[in-house]
């Protein structure tokens, strides 16, 4: 089938450089204004298991169709009004949940992004002047407003579904882990080959791993084994820096910084929100045999 032309024009957003120092401006100041990790994790959404920022999307998005409607139908202006008022106002913490995603993505994520910002900007400014006509009395203006700020809410939606579902931002990278590691124990190779106190990586077939010999107090000869790809966007775990936190002994990404629970994957902070696979370990006759945790 024939593909519609705004898709041909979204594929060529991720090859547009001429966006990168806007790109880059807009996710440095959301570093700058977002310092806190705990703030950043609940934006990220750590604590849901998946992206906040998609479900947030339903209020306003909701709001303005809903009002929509209603200025099809006669005698509906004071509430129209007010749907709109509630998209605009919902918009600033939808936006933020956003931001924060945005300024954790690879660089051709980040085009593609920052064109989603920018309709999305546009509509609420569109929005924003739709409310102030109608309380003025101008409902016509109102809604021609309204209605066009629709549109580019619609333009910035297909390419905000663009970025998730064909760029991948925000989806699991090891969901399909558990297809690729059969049932049972598996040998690594000789434990020895390991050294303590440093991630490495190591292969189970086609899977890479992030294997750490444990030297902080764990069980003695204890050994953590993670899925190597971070859940986040795939950077290499093995090449990151150990850390506690929480009283936790974590790994945390060179990528992106999403941090991890040695023991269970699960992440401590974002931007990851979905756990790393681990597995249980043992040694037998020298050798470190690993199964994947249930």
């Amino acid at each position: 089938m024939r593909r519609l032309p705004v898709v041909t024009v979204a594929d060529k957003l991720e090859n547009a450089g001429w966006l990168d120092p806007a790109a880059g401006w807009v996710a440095k100041a959301v570093k700058a204004v977002m310092p806190w990790p705990a703030v950043r994790d609940v934006l990220h959404g750590v604590p849901l298991g998946h992206p906040l920022h998609p479900l947030m999307i339903v209020v306003p998005l909701g709001a303005w169709v809903s009002a929509a409607v209603l200025d099809v139908l006669p005698g509906n202006e004071r509430a129209a009004r007010t749907l709109v008022g509630v998209g605009v106002a919902a918009a600033g913490p939808t936006a933020l949940a956003g931001a924060a995603d945005f300024s954790q993505l690879d660089t051709e994520q980040q085009r593609t992004g920052i064109v989603h910002q920018g309709a999305n900007v546009l509509a609420v400014g569109l929005y924003s002047a739709s409310w102030l006509a109608r309380g003025r009395g101008r409902t016509g203006l109102g809604r021609a407003l309204a209605f066009t700020g629709l549109a580019v809410t619609g333009a910035g939606g297909f390419l905000g579904g663009h970025l998730s579902y064909r760029q991948g931002a925000g989806v699991n990278r090891n969901e399909d882990f558990a297809e690729k590691v059969p049932e049972g124990w598996h040998s690594l190779g000789p434990v020895g080959a390991f050294a303590s106190g440093v991630p490495q990586p190591a292969r189970l077939g086609a899977v890479r791993l992030m294997v750490l010999k444990r030297t902080d107090g764990a069980a003695d000869g204890a050994v953590s084994v993670l899925a190597d790809t971070c859940s986040h966007l795939g950077g290499p775990l093995h090449e990151g820096e150990l850390r506690e936190v929480k009283n936790e002994l974590c790994i945390v990404c060179p990528w992106h910084g999403s941090t991890f629970s040695v023991d269970s994957g699960e992440p401590v902070h974002g931007p990851a929100t979905a756990p790393q696979p681990s597995f249980s370990t043992r040694i037998r006759d020298g050798l470190l045999e690993v199964s994947v945790k249930p």
